[in-house]
């Protein structure tokens, strides 16, 4: 039972040393200040606030009733129901902290207090596809064959009810082509995929000199996010392989969590929310602007650009959201997207089973014409050989019977 073995843990949520933060929510908008400066979001917010986007937050689950989330959030389905004991009620500590970062709106006067969020006017549609670590029903859900593919279903259930975007704040160590497929379906119908990097990145590197790939980040066509320290190089715990497309802040990232607390953290699952808050402020200004594209977008207007371009360690560079929408607008006319009869069905997984090639037709004549032909080649090889064997050994048995042939003797 390899395959399930395997499974233990390959869900676990990949934030990093949550703590409780700032007890006063005024302080905590001064809090974000170096985040939002970064992204450019004061003029990014001119062009674009996310309004009319859904971000679907495939995680722990969002706490509706936040003050910096209230009204934005919809409760999808929980695709981990009965893996905790009846009664249990979900944590939502990681869920609800991702999407605060997405799409947060702050509260009080003019919304000046609290965590604001990227795309602060996109909405968030919470679909439960994991467990907290401190949960009781962790370890069942990890190791149960009924919950291994609920990212795969998760994500086609947020296509269906129309999120523009999937943030997905997860890491795996193993695919599954159920999920390839999933992903191959939300393309295809424009919705954009920003998933996390990993946190391995501080661990020996492998044979390759790269450190684990992480699934979903890895599968084609998915925004693979990085994340960045305080001075923008890649953070220590980052994984660094030719999977991640860009970066952005991943180190004591401050954001809500259930019951109108606060908390901080650092991860890749921080920086991925963050990038899934600029694709939404993409989409929300070109709604039919395809993924590949919106990628594209991010990419360009990054900043920070490692030397050469690009690295394994922050991609191409670190998010800027209006060079992000600056880039979108110079290309969001353009279509990457096949069309036609003989266009792959992206809802099936690639590959099939290897069939015998049938044969229409057999040539008889021919077949004993070159098997002739191979027969007769086969008979001069053996005749050749035999001929160099009888040669070789006259030339030995002459050898032998030879006068040996001594040089003079020099007296100087």
């Amino acid at each position: 039972m390899l395959r399930r073995a395997g499974v233990a843990g390959l869900l676990a949520m990949i934030a990093l040393g949550l703590a409780p933060a700032v007890a006063r929510a005024d302080d905590v908008r001064d809090s974000q200040g170096q985040v939002l400066r970064t992204l450019g979001l004061s003029d990014a917010w001119r062009i674009s606030e996310g309004l009319g986007v859904t971000v679907a937050v495939l995680d722990s689950g969002v706490d509706p009733g936040h003050r910096d989330l209230a009204g934005s959030v919809t409760v999808g389905k929980d695709f981990t129901e009965g893996s905790n004991p009846p009664g249990v009620e979900p944590l939502r500590l990681h869920g609800t902290y991702m999407a605060s970062l997405i799409a947060g709106h702050g509260h009080g006067l003019g919304g000046g207090d609290g965590v604001i969020g990227v795309a602060p006017k996109a909405k968030v549609l919470s679909v439960r596809v994991i467990l907290e670590d401190e949960e009781p029903g962790f370890r069942k859900f990890n190791t149960a064959a009924r919950y291994e593919n609920v990212v795969a279903r998760g994500i086609r259930y947020a296509v269906d009810r129309g999120a523009d975007v999937i943030n997905m704040s997860i890491s795996k160590e193993l695919a599954t082509k159920e999920e390839r497929a999933a992903i191959r379906y939300a393309i295809s119908k424009g919705v954009v995929l920003v998933a996390a990097a990993g946190n391995e990145g501080a661990k020996k590197p492998d044979s390759t000199g790269f450190a684990p790939y992480s699934y979903p980040a890895a599968f084609p066509g998915v925004v693979s996010v990085a994340a960045a320290d305080g001075g923008l190089r890649r953070a220590s715990f980052s994984n660094r392989n030719p999977s991640v497309l860009v970066a952005a802040p991943g180190v004591d990232i401050l954001g809500a969590g259930p019951g109108d607390e606060y908390w901080v953290g650092r991860g890749t699952s921080q920086a991925t929310a963050l990038v899934s808050g600029i694709a939404a402020l993409i989409k929300a200004k070109y709604p039919k602007m395809s993924p590949a594209l919106v990628a594209q977008a991010l990419a360009v207007g990054a900043t920070r650009r490692p030397k050469g371009g690009y690295d394994t360690g922050t991609g191409f560079g670190i998010v800027n959201a209006p060079r992000a929408l600056a880039a979108a607008t110079k290309i969001f006319r353009h279509t990457l997207t096949a069309k036609g009869r003989a266009t792959y069905d992206p809802a099936r997984p690639l590959g099939r089973a290897v069939r015998p090639v049938q044969v229409i037709h057999r040539d008889q004549h021919k077949i004993n014409l070159y098997g002739g032909v191979a027969v007769a080649a086969g008979i001069g090889a053996v005749v050749s050989l035999v001929a160099l064997a009888v040669f070789v050994g006259r030339t030995r048995s002459a050898n032998r019977f030879a006068e040996p042939v001594r040089a003079p003797v020099s007296t100087h």
